[in-house]
């Protein structure tokens, strides 16, 4: 059969207990896809120099797309930059001065956006961002509020991948739980949303699982076992 490319998130949908800890049963079963012929690529708003960590350490294909798409790292010292880091810092000094309890989250250090705690009202700062005309994208990881450059978002970020490999939307199966998926989603044949996501990322995938995180990760392989024999 042709070779399968699916693009899975990290936070809340192969990590549990919302403390970052990965769930060991859906990273060996996301392993055994690789090992069969197919690509597993991390799509994630994390830092993509962590994913592509987990990608090595996990077994799986060694390449990440971060930051909601604005970094994509190929190598320990390749990446691709789509993302504008100076006009998120902009951004988020207006927001912070404007809005109270904008609290920028300690994280693995950023190429190309800001991530804020969830501390603070986020569609007010997007209104905000519109008042201002500033060209920046405000979203909810679940994990996290991100500042990115506008355009840039997990599907923009996961099409130069597809360029980069000559892959087809029609062998992209995508897995997430959060709204900053739904790009993702939009670009694939095949979208998953687990049992932890809201009803609207529900709405926009192909295919929802009952089964939380890690566990709905295992449920949508099992589903999809008869179609994905080994390469």
């Amino acid at each position: 059969m042709k070779r399968k490319t699916f693009a899975v998130d990290i936070d809340g949908t192969i990590t549990e207990n919302g403390a970052g800890r990965i769930n060991l049963d859906a990273l060996t079963a996301l392993r055994h896809m690789t090992n069969i012929g197919h690509n597993v690529i991390f799509v994630t708003g994390r830092s993509s120099v962590e994913a592509y960590m987990l990608s090595v350490f996990g077994g799986t294909t060694k390449i990440a797309v971060g930051e909601n798409g604005g970094s994509i790292t190929l190598s320990t010292n390749e990446h691709i930059l789509l993302g504008n880091l100076q006009e998120c810092q902009h951004a988020f000094q207006i927001i912070k001065k404007e809005i109270d309890n904008v609290v920028e989250k300690s994280v693995f250090p950023r190429m190309t956006e800001i991530v804020l705690e969830r501390t603070f009202d986020l569609e007010l700062a997007k209104q905000l961002v519109l008042d201002k005309n500033l060209d920046v994208l405000l979203s909810d990881s679940q994990y996290a509020f991100h500042i990115n450059s506008h355009g840039i978002d997990k599907g923009t970020g996961f099409q130069e991948i597809m360029k980069r490999l000559s892959i087809s939307s029609e062998d992209v199966i995508a897995i997430g739980d959060s709204e900053t998926d739904i790009p993702l989603f939009k670009i694939a044949k095949t979208s998953i949303a687990l049992g932890n996501s809201s009803e609207h990322v529900k709405s926009s995938a192909t295919m929802t699982m009952s089964a939380k995180s890690g566990d709905g990760v295992i449920e949508a392989l099992d589903k999809l076992a008869s179609k994905l024999s080994e390469i």
